[in-house]
């Protein structure tokens, strides 16, 4: 993989692509919401279905960050990726493209926060626990999380950084890694380990 810190034709176009594929997951994973929700409900842990997929919602970013690794990658391919689900039809309409921002926003701070010079393991895991945290706090405001107990609460924040840690970095990197394999994105760099 070659990689700059400008855009290009093929960068726009890569991520154009990596956000249309995330945008249709995020609209097909909809539905296993609601099962999970229907079959939390009656333990009382109806909340945990969306720490549980919240990783695939945010995956978007990190694959396009950690593959173009240029500055504002991973808001973007959040961002759109969220705009096509919307556009398919999406069960939370136009919220959708406030999940994506703020999901976005907390998938490029970890990359920013390494100076979009590393992308390994570290970014990947910074990644991970940026986006928990950002997201995180949005829930707390938007979904009321600060009303339930410390212990549902930490277990709530446990489980969305799994996710997002399984999603956006241990599933992330094998798909940059077996791209970069077929040599499909072209010869280059290998993503440091």
């Amino acid at each position: 993989m070659s990689h700059s810190s400008s855009w290009h034709l093929r960068s726009i176009i890569l991520l154009a692509l990596i956000s249309l594929f995330f945008g249709v997951i995020f609209w097909v994973i909809s539905p296993l919401y609601d099962v999970l929700t229907a079959i939390l409900t009656p333990m009382g842990l109806a909340p945990f279905a969306n720490e549980i997929l919240i990783g695939v919602w945010c995956m978007a970013g990190p694959v396009a960050g950690y593959l173009l690794r240029i500055p504002v990658a991973a808001f973007l391919g959040e961002f759109i990726g969220a705009a096509v689900e919307m556009l398919l039809g999406s069960q939370w309409g136009a919220s959708d493209l406030i999940a994506g921002a703020i999901q976005g926003v907390g998938s490029e701070l970890g990359f920013t926060l390494t100076g979009y010079k590393r992308y390994n393991w570290g970014t990947l895991l910074l990644s991970a626990v940026t986006v928990t945290l950002v997201t995180f706090g949005w829930d707390m405001i938007k979904n009321g999380y600060g009303s339930y107990h410390l212990p549902l609460l930490l277990g709530l924040l446990a489980v969305r950084f799994l996710s997002n840690f399984f999603f956006g970095g241990v599933l992330t990197k094998a798909i940059v890694n077996l791209l970069d394999r077929a040599h499909v994105l072209g010869t280059g760099a290998t993503p440091q380990n």
